[in-house]
């Protein structure tokens, strides 16, 4: 009896070390899982490019564009379209990053489009742009406070 609580106390403290020593499959590598994680799906050039063409489209519509203007608006919203979705694809799962790397694509296609565009043009782009952007004017800004925020005199 004694020599059988000593062979099964032996055996459960070595089976543990039996397990592990069992388990010779390798590691996977944490350079590949990193670089598959870190790399950016392919975008959908044709989709790009239809996206581009139909803001282009409607921008020659709205602010008579001219020939020239249309060729050099395309490449710029091909380029920041390209640009925003690569940082959507990139940057998934860290908002703050992708909405500071979209902040800078829209800053940067304002610059090159108010290159490109008259001073008539652009004011015009910005009314648009602000509208479609729910941006109030400035007499819309020095009216009643949004409602549910505190209006300042009299609350």
């Amino acid at each position: 009896m004694k020599s059988t609580s000593l062979l099964l106390s032996v055996f459960l403290l070595a089976a543990p070390v039996t397990l592990l020593a069992q388990n010779t499959k390798p590691l996977p590598s944490k350079t590949n899982t990193s670089a598959a994680s870190t790399a950016t799906p392919l975008l959908n050039e044709t989709q790009l490019t239809e996206r581009a063409t139909s803001l282009t489209a409607n921008m020659q519509k709205g602010l008579g564009l001219n020939p020239q203007q249309v060729e050099k608006v395309q490449k710029i919203n091909l380029t920041s379209i390209r640009a925003v979705e690569t940082a959507r694809a990139q940057y998934r799962r860290d908002l703050r990053k992708m909405a500071g790397v979209v902040e800078d694509v829209s800053q940067s296609r304002l610059a090159a489009l108010k290159e490109v565009l008259s001073p008539t043009q652009f004011d015009r782009y910005q009314r648009k742009r602000e509208e479609k952007m729910g941006v109030p004017t400035g007499s819309a800004a020095q009216g009643n406070p949004a409602p549910g925020l505190p209006g300042g005199y009299g609350e």
